[in-house]
């Protein structure tokens, strides 16, 4: 069997699933069933497990640079509108979903996503090489994703990019986002994690309307005062770089609660589901 003809094959069991039709319906990106929508993020999470190490990590990098203009957008709106403006958490909570848009469009490795598209592959065919490949990747892009919120808080605050109301502004925000007790902090990870896992499961079926759906449920998470491990890492970590707050405490203290909660609520909670949902039809 030639090369070409081998990738022709299904290469999973909910590939195996779909009908002519349905399977036609997950290549145009269109009028999806709930299996089509998981044949499609499965795909997608086989071939995410199986890029380079270093591929991971520079889009991963990336990513971390591109989420934090979601926080620079949050303190832009702020520095302009003014603390007493009535309407400020709902309208900066729109500058929350800029570096989202960013990051999902341009298809850069963001931790969250990967709490269920990389999950997927290793519910659907268990194997301890599919759970080293999720952890492996995993790990990469967490930590990328990380220097890459570092680098960005360090030029914006010793670099002069950004105006010095716009900097007020940002720690103002991160002063408040710290202001979250551990067990606080976790919980409200939990619905973040559901909700970027649940927009994930969407984008297959948002064929012209992805900006909007982006937009929709990352503004909700910041109105909502729900929170983001990856985000939330770039508002820690200009505390950290400004005598705020020492590292360890950054790490332990604030980031690893969020980053647990994201992982329930994007893994535990709607990976399963969504799993659960299509599993006899798979058979």
């Amino acid at each position: 069997m030639s090369e070409r003809e081998a990738r022709k094959q299904p290469q999973n069991p909910s590939e195996e699933s779909l009908s002519e039709g349905e399977r036609e319906a997950v290549n145009e990106h269109g009028n999806l069933s709930a299996l089509s929508v998981y044949a499609v993020i499965l795909r997608e999470g086989e071939g995410e497990l199986k890029r380079p190490v270093t591929s991971l990590w520079w889009s991963g990098v990336a990513a971390g640079v591109g989420i934090s203009t979601s926080v620079l957008t949050e303190g832009v709106i702020q520095a302009k509108l003014g603390l007493d403006h009535p309407y400020l958490d709902l309208l900066q909570s729109f500058g929350y979903a800029f570096g989202f848009v960013l990051v999902i469009l341009c298809r850069l490795q963001l931790f969250t996503e990967n709490t269920i598209t990389v999950v997927l592959p290793m519910l659907a065919e268990p194997s301890r090489n599919r759970f080293y490949c999720t952890a492996r990747l995993w790990g990469v892009v967490l930590a990328a994703n990380l220097v890459g919120t570092f680098l960005t808080a360090a030029i914006s605050t010793y670099g002069g990019v950004i105006t010095p109301d716009t900097l007020t502004a940002v720690l103002e925000i991160s002063r408040h986002v710290a202001e979250l007790a551990p067990a606080e902090a976790f919980l409200r990870a939990i619905p973040a994690g559901f909700l970027i896992a649940a927009l994930v499961w969407m984008l297959p079926s948002a064929k012209g309307s992805e900006v909007l759906v982006i937009v929709m449920f990352t503004w909700l998470i910041a109105v909502a005062g729900f929170t983001h491990v990856i985000a939330g890492s770039n508002e820690i970590f200009f505390l950290v770089l400004n005598d705020d707050m020492n590292i360890l405490t950054a790490l332990t203290y604030h980031i690893l609660p969020v980053l647990i909660g994201n992982v329930l609520g994007g893994t535990g909670l709607f990976a399963m589901l969504a799993h659960g949902q299509v599993h006899e039809e798979m058979r």
